[in-house]
């Protein structure tokens, strides 16, 4: 193992002890900072020696390759989260990546379903949990899809917190769950009262399998993780979005999240009531939505300004 391989290893230790850092997290800082690395072991540099001009070369090379600013700018997070530690750690005395300036970008809007295409996803999911005519096994598919989507539109949690949840979430009397989320921050969730219901009769077929019953996962499966993957689940929405006559390019966990946002500053919710729902550290991260509020406050003044009503 040479010098970079070192310092990531020791980078990526610190993120998951001290910042409690995700899995898919150190996972993607693995692949930005051994990309960079790459480059500088092709010139007989290392990471620890390299310089502010060779950041700037690196994302210029990004930018060449036909990298979108937004995967720059992730690129550059990770080298600058990499430099404060070795600053930190007293092996630099300067951060080379502190001096970049982050690649500009557009951010744009999230992709949003309406409150009636959200509501036939649900129909048709719910549709298919009812059939009766076909074997257990797809029976229980059927159900535990119908069980997700619920679930995913009544709580907006991220689709890695929804698969993971532990069986012992459905056995709560409350209306609502408590999420263990990014860097393990822990937040309220409304649960509504077709989800309770949903997730309890999945539990009750579930439970009925001896295979599945033992697990400490809501949703278990013969997956690494043990739980059903994130991935299985888009691939299940994608068939829900076909048969309720939806492109299924437009649909994902992550567009029902974006739903759940939407349809609730739509509705009135206030934005930082959003924010602690997602489980945003960052009120700007939810200001994706401010066009939703832009929408909603325009369509008052028209509605109830007397000269917007004229």
């Amino acid at each position: 193992m040479d010098r970079s391989e070192i310092d990531i290893e020791r980078f990526l230790e610190a993120m998951a002890v001290e910042r409690g850092a995700a899995r898919n997290t150190l996972e993607a800082y693995r692949r930005d900072l051994s990309a960079f690395a790459g480059e500088l072991k092709a010139r007989g540099r290392t990471l620890a020696d390299a310089g502010a001009d060779d950041i700037s070369a690196h994302l210029t090379a990004l930018a060449a390759r036909g990298f979108a600013a937004s995967s720059q700018a992730r690129r550059l997070s990770a080298l600058r989260r990499f430099y404060r530690f070795l600053h930190g750690e007293g092996d630099r005395e300067d951060d080379p990546a502190g001096r970049i300036a982050r690649p500009k970008r557009t951010r744009p809007l999230p992709k949003i379903l309406s409150i009636e295409e959200v509501d036939r996803l649900i129909a048709t999911a719910e549709a298919e949990a009812e059939r009766t005519d076909r074997s257990p096994s797809k029976q229980l598919k059927a159900l535990r899809t119908y069980t997700l989507l619920e679930l995913l539109y009544a709580t907006g949690m991220r689709v890695s917190e929804l698969v993971a949840l532990p069986v012992a979430a459905s056995r709560r009397r409350e209306p609502f769950l408590l999420i263990k989320g990014k860097g393990g921050r822990e937040r309220l969730v409304p649960l509504s009262e077709p989800a309770r219901a949903a997730m309890t009769r999945f539990r009750g077929v579930r439970d009925g399998d001896p295979a599945l019953a033992a697990s400490r996962f809501l949703f278990p499966a013969d997956s690494e993780a043990g739980h059903l993957t994130r991935q299985a689940f888009a691939r299940d929405l994608k068939d829900v979005a076909i048969a309720a006559g939806i492109a299924p390019s437009r649909v994902s966990p992550h567009v029902l999240r974006h739903a759940f946002a939407s349809h609730l500053l739509q509705n009135g919710a206030d934005l930082r009531v959003v924010q602690q729902l997602l489980g945003h550290a960052d009120i700007g991260t939810t200001e994706i939505y401010t066009h939703v509020l832009a929408e909603r406050l325009a369509r008052l003044v028209g509605e109830h300004h007397p000269l917007g009503a004229a």
